[in-house]
């Protein structure tokens, strides 16, 4: 038996894009640990992408904007698995479209549909699965270092993240009535992602923000997945409704003599 004891185990991993996602390092990880994961992707069209890269493995579309195709996705699952050990929520969306603007000009619907997707589905998904899931099951969702730096061109993606690590919360709460499930959060810095390349101005601030880490060098995304799938494994029993930041200690690091100078 491995340390962390995740062989035969059952995970949904939610959210892969491609290579570079935090959720593909995630899955990848666990299948190597032994464990057994299904996918979900947004679209038609995102999992004819991912062909190549999921090829013989079971990928479910589900549209988290509508209940209906979550009730499928619980459905499919349970179709093929008897019991869900863990859940990875690894989605978020904001529509920047129309370019970055001033925080005070964000758009109601924009703004909504963000929080639909990016933190309100993990509250469905949890609701849906809830009778899948082994009484001590563990959900990780992919959330940021920090919700209280207005990095400008983040927009107002920070506000929702700061909603899905309070949900976190307020779902350990819930479940514990009923169950062990434990709500917990991976909270990265900076990626390499593609979805980060989305971000109008990201590059210039993932290098900014390498400098500032203590080992000058920016966190990778296998170390996220990594802290992820400990998350996910019973070595983390003891951990519950809470968001493990992997800054690569940038955070304490803001007056480091290079970048002063």
């Amino acid at each position: 038996m491995s340390f962390l004891d995740l062989e035969n185990k059952n995970f949904l991993v939610t959210g892969v894009a491609n290579r570079k996602s935090v959720a593909w390092h995630i899955a990848k990880t666990l299948e190597e640990e032994g464990a057994n994961v299904i996918y979900s992707v947004r679209s038609a069209d995102r999992k004819k992408s991912l062909e190549k890269l999921l090829a013989g493995k079971r990928v479910i579309i589900c549209d988290v904007e509508k209940e209906e195709d979550i009730e499928a996705l619980k459905s499919e699952v349970g179709q093929h698995l008897k019991v869900l050990h863990g859940l990875v929520h690894s989605i978020a969306f904001a529509n920047y479209s129309k370019g970055w603007k001033p925080f005070h000009e964000t758009v109601k619907k924009d703004f909504l549909q963000s929080i639909d997707i990016s933190c309100f589905s993990l509250v469905s998904l949890a609701n849906a699965l809830k009778n899948l899931f082994d009484q001590r099951a563990s959900v990780v969702a992919v959330s940021i270092s920090t919700t209280r730096m207005a990095a400008e061109n983040y927009g107002y993606m920070a506000p929702v993240k700061a909603a899905l690590d309070s949900s976190l919360c307020f779902l350990a709460k819930s479940f514990s009535a009923f169950s062990q499930v434990r709500f917990n959060s991976i909270n990265p810095g900076l990626l390499k992602t593609s979805a980060s390349a989305g971000i109008p101005g990201y590059i210039d601030s993932y290098l900014y923000a390498e400098k500032a880490t203590l080992r000058k060098k920016g966190l990778t995304t296998q170390e996220a997945a990594n802290a992820a799938v400990f998350l996910l494994s019973k070595c983390s029993s003891g951990i519950n409704a809470q968001g493990l930041v992997l800054d690569v200690g940038m955070s304490i690091n803001f007056f480091d003599q290079e970048l002063i100078k």
